[in-house]
């Protein structure tokens, strides 16, 4: 079996209890392969809205969740480039920063929800799962 070794992680953030464990697992695995890790906060700017529409809460939010991974990251003497992204959609902006960046792996994580009744992935795990150039692993909270 071939080694994963990965040289450049995407890792979304968006607040969810997730995002702790994701730094973390991309630090663990950037002290083994020397990767660069590369993450991201993804505010989605109705379509009513300029696209580059100053979104102060929107923004502060994104700066609070990306000042906590590098907290995480810190606690783990690692790296990382954090960017607060503005969009339409998230799906598409994680797959189009993995192209640009190009990364080996992307890390998600996400919560666990029901809709009527079953489990439900959202929206966005699934297109990245579709789009994504590269390896996708995706962690989900645990239930209650």
């Amino acid at each position: 079996m071939k080694e994963i070794s990965p040289k450049r992680i995407l890792v979304p953030v968006n607040g969810n209890p997730t995002d702790e464990e994701m730094v973390s697992l991309a630090c663990t695995i950037a002290r083994r392969t020397k990767a660069e890790i590369h993450v991201i906060y993804i505010i989605e700017v109705k379509r009513t809205l300029p696209l580059d529409a100053d979104l102060p809460p929107e923004a502060e939010r994104g700066e609070m969740v990306l000042e906590q991974a590098e907290r995480v990251a810190g606690g783990w003497e690692a790296q990382i480039q954090a960017d607060l992204l503005q969009a339409r959609d998230v799906g598409p902006t994680i797959v189009d920063e993995a192209r640009e960046r190009d990364a080996d792996l992307i890390l998600l994580g996400i919560t666990y929800k029901k809709r009527f009744g079953e489990f439900d992935l959202g929206r966005t795990a699934p297109f990245v799962l579709k789009h994504a150039p590269c390896r996708v692993w995706i962690c989900r909270q645990a239930t209650e």
